[in-house]
């Protein structure tokens, strides 16, 4: 999980609607793709000059109008302007720390979201914002970057396969709301199996290098946490939206969509649940491997507290002693040690302390 600053004091003092990219710093240029389709035509392109989007407005086909890179204002400006969506919109669109909502303003209806990815290169999360506005005829996605999970759902398209050329935005709203949240399912799939294995070596060989993995992950959990427990309200109240750029025969596929949201959160929750109890264990066996060496300190000192008694009785600095004159007094003495030692040590095997 890259940690990197991000300056919402940009926007202070600017009046309402201003646009300000909120985010990590980008140097790639904004790239914008089209996508127009009916039941028995295709186009797709990239558009080079906005003034190309022109001839897209109010055509009885449906358009997807794909913009990636969200960190240019003018460009992203331009766009808001040539589609009429209100300046308010467009600047939570550039704010990427945008909690995730829908704006439902009659002509068109705003959804916000979160795109969660593995990077496979670092094995961390990359958190996203997707924005989607869509009308009764156009649909414009706002991507940080190219995430490619959208690629499965332009080949379907292409190949005028599933629903998609048959319904209107309403249906491509869902189909890329879908692509998201079964996105997410990959995200915990992945984030299990990092689980899974540090549950063993938190059980066989609990290190500092352990929980510092644990606490990252929990980080990560919560991560995705505030991603998806906004979002299902979203999601249901697309479901229950009385617009009517929603048909009531899209809806039963929100439903759908909202299920899944539920699926992931209790997967969530479920790890949450897991790695809470990785900590329990983690400090239970650290207290355990304690408890075992001091145990072990323990008896080594007490076996050694009768020898450290008797040869400290015989160091005094007596003339007349048991023993201190005679020529095998010394040896007599070290084999007397001796079987004390070996007397204790059998002692504490047969109470079973070592």
């Amino acid at each position: 999980m890259a940690k990197s600053t991000i300056k919402r004091s940009r926007k202070t003092g600017l009046p309402p609607g201003s646009l300000v990219h909120i985010g990590r710093e980008r140097s790639e240029k904004t790239r914008v793709s089209v996508v127009d389709y009916t039941q028995d035509t295709f186009e797709e392109r990239e558009i080079r000059s906005l003034d190309e989007l022109a001839p897209y407005g109010g055509k009885p086909s449906v358009t997807w109008i794909d913009v990636v890179g969200i960190h240019e204002p003018d460009l992203i400006g331009q766009i808001g302007c040539q589609f009429a969506i209100h300046p308010l919109l467009m600047e939570d669109i550039m704010n990427t720390t945008q909690r995730p909502k829908i704006d439902d303003l009659g002509k068109y209806i705003c959804v916000i979201l979160k795109v969660i990815a593995f990077d496979e290169a670092s094995m961390e999360l990359r958190v996203e914002q997707l924005s989607l506005v869509f009308s009764d005829d156009i649909v414009l996605s706002f991507q940080e970057s190219d995430s490619g999970i959208f690629r499965p759902l332009r080949e379907r398209i292409r190949s005028s396969l599933g629903k998609a050329r048959r319904m209107g935005t309403d249906y491509l709203a869902y189909a890329l709301l879908d692509a998201v949240v079964d996105h997410y399912f990959v995200v915990m799939e992945k984030m299990g199996e990092k689980i899974d294995s540090l549950e063993d070596e938190v059980v066989a060989n609990p290190k500092r290098e352990t929980l510092r993995s644990v606490q990252h992950i929990r980080d990560e959990i919560l991560l995705v946490r505030r991603a998806v427990w906004p979002l299902r309200e979203v999601i249901s109240l697309l479901e229950r939206a009385e617009s009517p750029l929603i048909d009531k025969t899209t809806a039963i596929y929100f439903r759908d969509v909202y299920e899944h949201t539920i699926q992931v959160m209790d997967t969530v929750d479920t790890y949450r649940d897991i790695l809470s109890g990785m900590f329990d264990i983690y400090l239970s066996s650290v207290s355990n491997r304690l408890n075992e060496v001091m145990k072990v300190l323990t008896i080594i000192a007490t076996i050694f507290m009768p020898l450290t008694f008797i040869a400290g009785v015989y160091g005094m600095n007596f003339e007349f002693m048991p023993g201190l004159k005679s020529e095998y007094g010394f040896w007599v003495m070290c084999l007397f040690m001796l079987l004390v030692f070996c007397g204790m040590f059998l002692y504490f095997r047969k109470r079973k302390w070592i």
